[in-house]
């Protein structure tokens, strides 16, 4: 087996995955493009294993951990999403920029100051 093909072929999953992560703003899909990065790394981590040879086949245990913490990451991940979701009302990376809650809501804060000049300007 020549050791060219699935290298090329986990650098370009690798590459895609990591557009994903830098190019997108929802979260749900960054979470994926992240899993897509680990089985570029999985499917190297095979490859090499069975070009070696390896007696052991550290690279295929390798792979089971690899493929564990990965479902352990995106079990914990969803559950973060979700609950962003369900307080902020939006699942975009660029709008979460800050994880502190305001006393009157999920406001934004301008539209606090705003409120603010609008109750000084009628006292």
């Amino acid at each position: 087996m020549h050791l060219a093909y699935p290298a090329v072929l986990a650098a370009l999953l690798f590459s895609i995955g990591l557009y994903g992560v830098l190019a997108r703003r929802n979260a749900i899909l960054v979470l994926m493009s992240v899993e897509l990065m680990l089985n570029a790394v999985n499917l190297n981590l095979v490859a090499f294993d069975v070009w070696l040879r390896d007696k052991l086949h550290s690279g295929q245990a390798l792979t089971l951990f690899v493929i564990v913490i990965a479902a352990a990451e995106i079990g914990i991940g969803l559950a973060i999403v979700l609950l962003v979701y369900r307080n902020r009302g939006t699942a975009d990376v660029d709008k979460l920029t800050d994880l502190a809650e305001r006393p009157g809501g999920p406001e934004r804060e301008d539209q606090a100051e705003e409120a603010e000049k609008k109750a000084e300007a009628a006292a």
